[in-house]
Parts: structure tokens; C-alpha cells; sequence
């Protein structure tokens, strides 16, 4: 049984073969994947934003195989139904109802092009990132732990898409977006792509136990008051009608980050710390988090949107 020292020695090590194994697999998005790994050990969910062709399914297929993980991926089309993505109860042979479970029901679900599904089948999603049960005929079951949704959504066409409610995407830890390759990282992945063993998952480092393990630590990183007093002074600093709000609140925000923002902040700033082989965040951490955390929990207004402004491009105005 180690204790919380050593436990923590054994996050970093595992947290840099992990990042090494990526490395073999997937070209940059260094900070992505950083985000993403911080957000699983959170035991939160993270919203990838970024066009068709960037790793996305890769990067969370190599991540399920290195934590040992049960991974499902679920296409969200417009015919979607609830049923499809929690599944229902159907009649056995015995002529008795019994549950059939859907693909919610493990470890890691990739829920793909999650805007393409109406409203009715996105809250399908909602129980289940928060409550990790999900519920269907008057009972409750409750999901594998640990429970991880990533999901997609394509900033291109939104012709035919359902803009996500902000009670779902306030479920999200962290919002990431992706961008083009450089020249040279997508020479790399070019190259990487003749080699004939580019498909082989690779083996497993964690597993289930040892991740709940690190995920527990994380929740045991004490934080000092002025650390978390200055990420609650941001969070109300979003607020348009806050005491606090700043003058670039008043002119690009029209609504602010809730109270959920403040933990998520406080919580991933606590596993970046760790990384970083200290035993307790500072304010550093905080900002290094803030515009994923906070990006999309915040609704700019006309003004920002005319000025070709982006809701990060407004948190780092707050947080400079």
C-alpha cells in the first residue's frame, strides 16, 4: 500500500509512458493531449472541437487500449433514438422484460458528432455524465467506473445540427480545440502512416483500479485559500451583473460561467500541479486551465461576434 507521496512519484511516471506511447501514435497536439489526460484522471468530460481528419477517434482509441479500458464509440445521427445510446427493455425468451444494455455502459464512449442528434437524444447523455447511473424503467443502474465521455463536434457545417443546451455543456470539464498540424507535423504524419505497424494498439500501463487510484489523489490535493479564492474571482468575473465584472465583461459577455466552473478550475488545477511534481497548485495552474474550463460556459454577445472575437480569445482578456 503506498501512500500519497509515492502514489503521486507513480502518476508522473505513468502519466509520462502514457504520453510517450500517444507520442508513437499520434503526431503533436501536445497540449490537447495533456488536457485530455488531465481531464480522465478528473474523473470529467472533455469536448473536442475540430475539423475531420485531426486524430480525433485515434487519440481516444490509443488512450482506451493504454488505461485498459472498455471503449464504445456511438456516430450521433439526426434518426438517433435515447434507447440507442442507453438502451431498453425487451422481452426474453421466457416472455419476461429484462434490460439490454446500449453502449453507454462502459468505460470510455466517444460520442461522435454529438451536435447531429436532436435535443431529446443529447440529454440521453445528461443523467449519465453526472449521476454516472442512468435510468430506464423505474430503475437505476449505475455505469463502470471509471466513466469517460468524449465527445466530437465539427465547427464547419452546422447545417442540420442541434447546438448542445448549456446544461450539457456545462457537464463538460473541458472544451478543446483542435487545430491544423504544422508543415512539418504533418510530414510526420504522413510518414508514420507507411509504416506498417501504424494500426497495433499498444499495450496497456494503467488499469481501472490503478486510475481510480490516481483519480482519488487528485481529489486529496490540499489548495490554498488565495488559489482558490482568485479562480472563484474569475468565474464571477464572467458575470455580466457581478460586482466583480470587468469592463470586458460588460462589453462582449451576455451571460457568465456558473459555480460548477470554480470546482472544475480548482480540480483540474490540482492534477496539473501534480504533473508538475508539485504537491499543492498555485495560480499558474489555474490560468494554464482557465480558458478549456471556461470557454464554453460563457455566451458572448453580438458585440464580441462583430469584432471576430472567440469566447477564448475573451476569458484570456479576463484572466491576463
Amino acid at each position: 500500500m503506498m501512500n500519497d507521496v509515492q502514489l503521486a512519484e507513480s502518476f508522473v511516471s505513468d502519466f509520462k509512458r502514457i504520453k510517450s506511447a500517444i507520442a508513437e501514435r499520434i503526431v503533436g497536439q501536445d497540449e490537447i493531449i495533456d488536457l485530455l489526460l488531465i481531464s480522465l484522471f478528473c474523473e470529467g468530460h472533455c469536448l473536442l472541437v475540430g475539423v475531420p481528419g485531426l486524430a480525433k477517434t485515434r487519440l481516444v482509441h490509443t488512450v482506451a487500449a493504454l488505461t485498459d479500458l472498455e471503449f464504445r464509440r456511438i456516430q450521433f445521427t439526426p434518426d438517433l433514438m435515447p434507447s440507442d445510446i442507453i438502451g431498453a427493455e425487451v422481452m426474453d425468451a421466457q416472455r419476461n422484460f429484462v434490460f439490454n444494455r446500449g453502449p453507454i455502459f462502459s468505460n470510455i464512449v466517444l460520442a461522435d458528432e454529438i451536435n447531429r442528434t436532436p435535443p431529446k437524444t443529447q440529454s440521453a447523455l445528461l443523467e449519465a455524465m453526472q449521476e454516472e447511473t442512468v435510468s430506464v424503467g423505474g430503475e437505476s443502474y449505475p455505469l463502470p467506473k471509471p466513466f469517460f465521455v468524449l465527445a466530437t463536434q465539427n465547427p464547419i457545417e452546422q447545417e442540420g445540427t442541434y447546438p448542445l443546451p448549456e446544461a450539457q455543456l456545462d457537464r463538460f470539464l473541458f472544451m478543446l480545440v483542435l487545430d491544423y498540424p504544422s508543415y512539418e507535423e504533418e510530414v510526420a504524419v504522413v510518414r508514420m502512416s507507411e509504416k506498417s505497424n501504424v494500426e497495433t494498439l499498444p499495450a496497456s500501463i494503467l488499469n481501472a483500479h490503478t486510475l481510480l487510484e490516481y483519480q482519488q489523489l487528485v481529489k486529496r490535493v490540499p489548495v490554498p485559500d488565495h488559489v482558490v479564492e482568485t479562480a472563484v474571482k474569475w468565474v464571477h468575473q464572467t458575470r455580466p451583473n457581478s460586482a466583480l465584472a470587468t469592463e470586458i465583461t460588460q462589453s462582449y459577455i451576455s451571460w457568465g460561467a456558473g459555480p460548477r466552473a470554480s470546482q472544475s478550475l480548482i480540480l483540474a488545477a490540482k492534477c496539473r500541479a501534480l504533473l508538475q511534481g508539485r504537491f499543492s497548485p498555485n495560480v499558474e495552474d489555474v490560468r494554464a486551465v482557465a480558458v478549456p474550463v471556461l470557454q464554453h460556459r460563457i455566451i458572448i454577445n453580438y458585440k464580441a461576434e462583430s469584432q471576430s472575437l472567440t469566447a477564448a480569445e475573451v476569458v484570456r482578456k479576463i484572466i491576463i
